[in-house]
């Protein structure tokens, strides 16, 4: 089974489409209105630098998680 890796250029809607289970983490840095159409439409490089928070760090941590997150489903 193949993993999608995100990056910064991702936009919060199309990572929402790759594995929902990520949005505890979005509302963990503070966004918390994930159904918004902005948000829908801002990547995650935005959403971090409105929430002063690495982009790079984000990135890697929801990958980390979608790559759990696989690995838990295959199980």
């Amino acid at each position: 089974m193949t993993t999608a890796t995100v990056t910064k250029d991702t936009n919060i809607g199309e990572l929402l489409q790759i594995d929902a289970n990520v949005a505890p983490i979005l509302l963990e840095i503070g966004m918390h209105c994930l159904g918004c159409p902005a948000s829908q439409m801002e990547t995650i490089e935005e959403a971090a630098m409105v929430h002063g928070l690495d982009a790079d760090e984000l990135v890697n941590r929801i990958n980390e998680f979608i790559a759990n997150d696989v690995e838990k489903a295959a199980v």
